[in-house]
């Protein structure tokens, strides 16, 4: 195996500072790093210079073509490529890259989901270069491409990516953190950062099986699968020795992030066979949320080398935990300080204290945007199914932190629990230091130390959509502190008094304890807590007045892109359970039920061969009967399927159409799984036409 020298390799492949100090004037390179970190304009002149510069480093590293590379709202990525070649006549050509290509792309809008912004006729779009964001070169088969990270907008201006209104949020928490930090006396800050470390987990199965899933190849799921003799109930998967073919995988898929400059720390083997785990370390959101599409399309790019597939699909096996995204989020300066870090005595720490509290009021006034921000098709299979948190949500503090809520309630903030120390027992093992509090991986938003972890997302989402929707919320509630604060004439003794008040009116959105349980639900309603459970039933958060207000408020989203938004929604549930529902259908029609009569046809025959020859043919005929008895339900289940389904296609109106598919189509969907898993269970292994769990989990 080729050595490989972290040195020399990480960040090859990224237009980095390092890069840009070698190859740019000190001057233009002054210019750019004002505009990268204080919103500057940015001029034509630097424009050129870097685009010459980035041009030249591309081709010298083997490059031949550049693309726009961005992030419409199908949630998966885009890019066209052009070529830096251009004739110049006498059959010669040149290399050329302008300002202008750098700053400004132009895409097909109207060939994208726009949720109305855009007419099929009104095709003009356009991609602007995100300098916040570093070009790389994208690596494959092919060759190298440049990339250049871009917003993607249309010809009247509105956002028609993931990107622009996580940028515009930055703005915003940007602007009313720098007024809270102004009341504390900071007169250094300049910018603040909110950064992420998105965990993502993953399965990966063998190619060949893949292939002989219809469901798999085009909904990325199994719509049929009876259970295993063994799933995960040993816990055995978890932790456990990675096998070598998927060692290999992830040996090969590091070298390819690190080469672009993506810090990929953390990998290990997930709860449910055949799963496994990811984690980056952590970097400002912006930049978080070009790695985490980078990631994805390596992980499922670089399987294929060895001959598996890469699953990011939220449930991809029934009756085994799903995949999901732990969105790790905290809020700093640009100077390196925390302002999630409660320090050793919280309970003295006033700053941390009041951030701490403007994150509880956003999270509660705000539950149903967040919920919202974590929904799709896979992830309603996903949430609740006690292998990921309800969906409900919730914050968990842990003991130290609650414990200082309840003293700053009561009016009496003396002391903060501290964590000390833990014995094992074992005279020749140290001492360990312990936490001051526990963890709680029920809770779908939970303090871990210095940061919140967000961990309801899907594991196939872009994390932009999440983290624009935090940005901005938690934006709100430091506008609003700002605005009380800032003609205090005691500052601190206003400032515990605002953050006792936010205690008092947003502590029902604090809850340590099992969010799996029956009790919880029962509670969170009592305390008025919404419980959104699918996806259809969330959409109309993102259209709210309430959101609207919100959004337009601190410019990251207009009244038309919110209810864009809702309607891409709704067309992306629509269109993704109407495809796994045709799936299903084909499937049956030509795969399980001519493999179920043609073996019912074998049985028949034996139980006449049986009879004839005399022999005690109970359990042949019994058997006969079973199958008979499911295939006919299954047909029956079929038609009921095929009749809804034809039904709800008719519907118009996108809004209704969406529920209906959820309560009608998606039920009938599964009342046709059952009886097809009973006859899993019942034909002759060697006759079912579709490799079961147990193949596609235990063979490796």
């Amino acid at each position: 195996m080729e050595k490989i020298a972290l040195s020399e390799i990480y960040g090859i492949n990224v237009f980095n500072d390092a890069v840009m100090t070698e190859r740019l004037p000190k001057k233009v390179y002054a210019e750019l790093k004002k505009t990268i970190k204080n919103g500057e304009s940015l001029t034509a002149y630097v424009a050129e210079v870097v685009a010459n510069a980035m041009k030249d480093w591309a081709i010298e590293r083997g490059a031949t073509h550049y693309t726009h590379w961005f992030q419409p709202m199908t949630g998966i990525t885009a890019e066209k490529h052009e070529a830096f070649l251009t004739p110049v006549g006498d059959g010669k050509a040149i290399a050329e890259f302008s300002g202008k290509e750098l700053i400004r792309g132009e895409s097909d809008a109207s060939s994208f989901p726009s949720g109305g912004l855009r007419a099929t006729f009104e095709a003009r779009g356009y991609t602007a270069w995100d300098c916040t964001s570093p070009a790389f070169l994208k690596e494959d088969a092919s060759g190298l491409t440049l990339c250049i990270p871009t917003a993607f907008c249309s010809y009247t201006g509105e956002a028609l990516d993931k990107k622009t209104p996580l940028l515009r949020s930055m703005e915003a928490i940007n602007t009313q953190a720098i007024r809270v930090l102004r009341l504390f006396g900071d007169k250094q800050t300049q910018r603040i950062i909110t950064s992420v470390g998105p965990e993502q987990e993953y399965f990966l199965i063998d190619k060949q099986m893949y292939k002989k899933r219809k469901d798999l190849i085009f909904t990325g799921r199994t719509l049929f699968g009876a259970l295993p003799p063994k799933g995960q109930e040993l816990d055995d998967h978890y932790y456990g020795t990675i096998r070598e073919n998927v060692s290999c995988y992830m040996h090969e898929l590091n070298r390819e992030l690190w080469k672009l400059g993506i810090s990929a720390k953390t990998q290990h083997n997930e709860v449910a066979p055949c799963q496994h785990e990811l984690a980056p370390i952590y970097t400002d959101t912006n930049t978080a949320t070009d790695h985490n599409q980078l990631i994805m399309e390596a992980m499922k790019r670089i399987a294929s080398h060895f001959d598996l597939v890469c699953l990011l699909h939220e449930k991809p096996f029934s009756g085994v935990n799903g995949s999901g995204k732990h969105n790790n989020w905290s809020i700093s300066t640009d100077g390196g300080q925390n302002l999630l870090e409660p320090g050793k005595n919280p309970h003295r720490n006033l700053k941390f204290l009041l951030f701490l509290v403007a994150v509880i009021k956003a999270v509660d006034v705000h539950a149903d945007l967040l919920r919202i921000s974590a929904a799709n098709p896979g992830n309603d299979h996903r949430l609740g199914a006690n292998e990921a948190p309800p969906a409900i949500i919730s914050i968990f503090l842990g003991d130290q932190l609650e414990d200082i809520l309840e003293q700053i309630e009561c009016g009496e903030l003396n002391n903060s629990i501290q964590g000390g120390e833990m014995s094992i027992g074992v005279s020749t093992m140290p001492s360990l230091k312990k936490d001051a509090t526990d963890r709680n991986r029920t809770s779908p938003f939970a303090f871990t130390g210095n940061k919140f972890e967000f961990r309801m997302l899907g594991s196939s989402d872009s994390i932009a959509c999440p983290n624009y929707i935090l940005n901005t919320v938690v934006a709100d509630v430091l506008e609003e502190f700002a605005d009380k604060l800032e003609g205090a004439d005691d500052f601190e003794k206003e400032a515990m008094e605002l953050i006792r008040e936010t205690v008092k009116q947003h502590k029902r959105i604090v809850f340590n304890g099992n969010g799996y349980s029956d009790e919880w639900v029962e509670e969170a309603e009592r305390r008025g807590l919404p419980n959104i459970n699918c996806m259809v039933d969330a959409i109309p958060a993102i259209k709210s007045e309430k959101a609207v207000k919100l959004f337009e408020k601190h410019h990251v989203l207009t009244k038309a892109e919110c209810n864009s938004r809702a309607d891409i929604l709704y067309e992306e549930y629509t269109k993704q359970i109407n495809i796994e529902a045709r799936t299903m259908i084909e499937m049956v029609l030509k795969q399980i039920r001519p493999a179920v009569i043609s073996y019912t046809k074998e049985l028949a025959d034996t139980v006449i061969a049986l009879k004839e020859a005399g022999v005690d043919a109970t359990a042949s005929t019994k058997l006969l009967k079973e199958i008979t008895s499911q295939l006919n339900a299954m047909d029956e289940a079929l038609e009921t399927l095929r009749t809804v389904l034809d039904e709800v296609s008719k519907i118009e109106v996108i809004t209704q159409q969406a529920h209906e598919f959820r309560y009608k189509v998606f039920p009938a969907m599964e009342a046709l799984r059952v009886p097809a898993d009973k006859l899993e269970m019942l034909v002759d292994e060697k006759k079912w036409p579709i490799p079961t769990y147990g193949d596609l989990l235990f063979y490796v």
